[in-house]
């Protein structure tokens, strides 16, 4: 291969023209992609917006490897006996009973009106966000626009989370600039993503507006309205323990929806209250040594919903049980 030489000032020439090229790419952020001017097309046709001020927002965005980092190894890949480590300390459960103490009138009115008991969503507060400790420190405006133009997989759908962005910052009188959240773009005590807190969240004590990042009636009353639009069954189960018979194959994947009866057939021993014909789910979870399992109800698969993975719903549940016993003394 032959080799290209340069004289001294050449090459610092071309040093300086190839660093003012990146520095001006740089001083776009991401409104110097194509894809990023479509989509401000897209917005301010569609939607009105002011073209100059999306000019300007995009501007200051930045792309940030560390998000998409933590999109490829996700908390919910480690095995169970490693992930529920993270959620169920003795620290997490006290203050979760802390918190119910604390809001115990709303938490009560919540479950009154949305059938969801106070002890999922103080669980799902102190999955989310250890009960409005840490809501996230990333710019949302930077992990949705690193996720909706850099990140094949899931392009699609972050582009819509990023509209969906725009119009709950103008809904709700905030600066798209200055907003935190989660390397994935969810915000507030609850971790809503903006489709979320368009579709699910309440004024919960009447002031006139929503408000998940301060207001903590809103913040219960609009997780409580989520899992009850999610179909939250009032008073019914969410899972109990199984154990496989000894010598038993079982032959039923994890996730796999039967029914009680088949699992019974198959070798699976579990609380004889649930009916043959209940629909239900395996949950097959890594323990230190060989599976944990679980028959999951209805309910448990409305938990899945906010997250769809099990270990987060099975943290979320199990979560809530400490904080109850916790909460009774025991």
């Amino acid at each position: 291969m032959k080799l290209l030489k340069f004289s001294g000032s050449v090459a610092l020439a071309l040093i300086v023209t190839c660093g003012a090229a990146f520095a001006a790419t740089a001083s776009k952020g991401y409104l110097a992609k194509p894809a990023v001017q479509k989509f401000i097309d897209e917005m301010v046709t569609q939607h009105d917006f002011d073209r100059a001020k999306l000019d300007a927002l995009f501007a200051g965005a930045r792309y940030r490897q560390s998000i998409i980092d933590s999109m490829n190894r996700p908390a919910e890949s480690l095995p169970w006996y490693r992930y529920r480590n993270i959620f169920l300390t003795s620290k997490r459960t006290a203050g979760g009973v802390d918190f119910q103490h604390a809001h115990a009138k709303t938490l009560a009115r919540a479950e009154k009106v949305y059938g969801v008991p106070p002890a999922i969503v103080t669980a799902i507060i102190g999955v989310e966000s250890y009960y409005g400790g840490n809501k996230g420190a990333y710019p949302v405006i930077d992990a949705l626009a690193t996720l909706g133009f850099d990140y094949p997989p899931r392009a699609d759908f972050f582009r819509k989370e990023l509209a969906q962005y725009l119009l709950l910052s103008r809904e709700q009188h905030f600066d798209p600039a200055t907003v935190t959240g989660s390397y994935a773009g969810a915000m507030g005590a609850p971790q809503f993503i903006s489709s979320s807190y368009r579709h699910y969240a309440v004024d919960f004590d009447g002031d006139g507006k929503s408000d998940l990042w301060h207001d903590w009636a809103d913040i219960i009353g609009s997780i409580a309205n989520y899992f009850a639009d999610n179909g939250w069954q009032r008073g019914a189960g969410i899972v109990v323990p199984a154990k496989l018979k000894a010598g038993a194959k079982g032959g039923i994947e994890s996730m796999d929806t039967t029914t009680a009866a088949t699992l019974r057939k198959a070798g699976f021993k579990f609380s004889d209250k649930i009916a043959d014909d209940a629909d239900v789910t395996l949950v097959a979870l890594d323990a230190h040594h060989g599976k944990r399992y679980w028959v999951a109800l209805h309910n448990f698969g409305v938990i899945m919903t906010y997250n769809h993975s099990p270990l987060y719903a099975m943290a979320v549940y199990q979560l809530s049980e400490a904080i109850k016993q916790k909460m009774n003394g025991d």
